[in-house]
């Protein structure tokens, strides 16, 4: 059986991976410092795949602590690396701790995976680091230009993905997939696992669920004066599963060799853009339920709009978006009611 380190695999995108992985054979060590999650989600993969996980409460960042952790678990082929902080709006406001966990995590890893015979990594990054991109390259594919980032979340995910473009440069003994993701939403249609932010979510539908169950008075819509058919920012959201299966994918390509190059990039995502405000009428619909909103002042760092071209990761990856939005808004609300 191949082992795996997952790096946040508690968290949401991490979690969900983790039963995929589990799923398709892969042994999976989770390491995680448990910042934005908790321990009881290895009690949730557990339950939904009938095989407990391995975990160790770790921070990436910590060399001697990751050192005990490849030592204590031997022959880890591959690392599929999630562990970051995440929300756009907090990165404006702390630059220096995103800095310092996105990007020290990283060089953790790449430092220690040669001595350590790990083959492979998958790494997590975003389509911030096409910026906002100019109407010709919408939708956008992985042709499209690298622009300057618009928040510093935004910057680590560029800085790391040119890491690891160096690293592999100068010869480094492993390749890598590089996975920008367009917006995760949604939940396992268990509901044992899904998204649960520590605190006020910084994510969309986190926070348009919590306002439906009337834990939060009305949901902040940021802007209505962009220039989209509606005025509110336009996003390509992909159900949370479909995203876990491309990195076992990702995983199974780098390890069987089935590329024949060290580095890869591919867009994740459905290829129809969502505005925030149909967004909410979606879930409406496909739930029922009304969710008080109210229109704010825009947020700094957001883009105005941006959805995938999936087609290079459909026919060179092999992997395809196939849930619905409505499916994908039910699984959220499922899971704030199980919460």
């Amino acid at each position: 059986m191949i082992k795996v380190l997952v790096t946040g695999g508690t968290g949401y995108i991490g979690s969900h991976t983790t039963v995929e992985l589990q799923n398709n054979g892969y042994e999976v060590i989770i390491v995680d410092n448990l910042a934005n999650s908790n321990a009881g989600v290895v009690d949730s993969i557990e339950r939904i795949t009938g095989i407990r996980p391995t975990f160790e409460k770790v921070d990436c960042t910590d060399d001697a602590t990751m050192k005990k952790v490849f030592a204590a678990y031997p022959g880890i082929k591959g690392i599929i690396h999630f562990a970051a902080d995440k929300a756009v709006g907090e990165s404006v406001e702390k630059p220096l701790k995103y800095y310092r966990n996105n990007i020290d995590s990283l060089l953790t890893l790449l430092e220690l995976m040669p001595k350590n015979g790990v083959e492979s990594i998958v790494f997590s990054s975003s389509c911030t680091v096409y910026g906002q991109p100019s109407p010709e390259y919408l939708p956008v594919s992985e042709q499209a230009p690298i622009q300057p980032a618009t928040s510093p979340y935004g910057n680590t995910k560029q800085i790391n993905e040119e890491i690891i473009r160096d690293a592999i440069h100068s010869g480094a003994p492993y390749k890598s997939i590089v996975l920008r993701y367009f917006n995760p939403i949604g939940a396992h249609p268990t509901s044992e696992i899904g998204e649960l932010p520590s605190g006020v979510p910084q994510n969309l539908v986190p926070f348009l669920t919590q306002t439906a169950a009337g834990i939060r008075k009305e949901l902040s819509v940021f802007g209505n004066d962009y220039n989209t058919p509606d005025g509110s920012c336009i996003r390509d959201y992909i159900n949370v599963v479909d995203l876990a299966k491309a990195h076992v994918i990702a995983m199974d390509r780098m390890l069987k060799n089935r590329s024949g190059v060290a580095l890869e990039y591919f867009n994740l995502g459905t290829g129809k853009g969502l505005s925030v405000l149909e967004l909410i009428h979606a879930f409406e619909k496909a739930t029922g339920v009304k969710v008080p909103y109210k229109i704010v002042a825009r947020r700094e760092g957001d883009i105005e709009q941006i959805w995938a071209d999936p087609n290079y990761a459909n026919e060179v990856l092999g992997w395809k978006a196939v849930e619905s939005i409505e499916d994908t808004l039910r699984s959220a609300w499922k899971w704030q009611q199980r919460t």
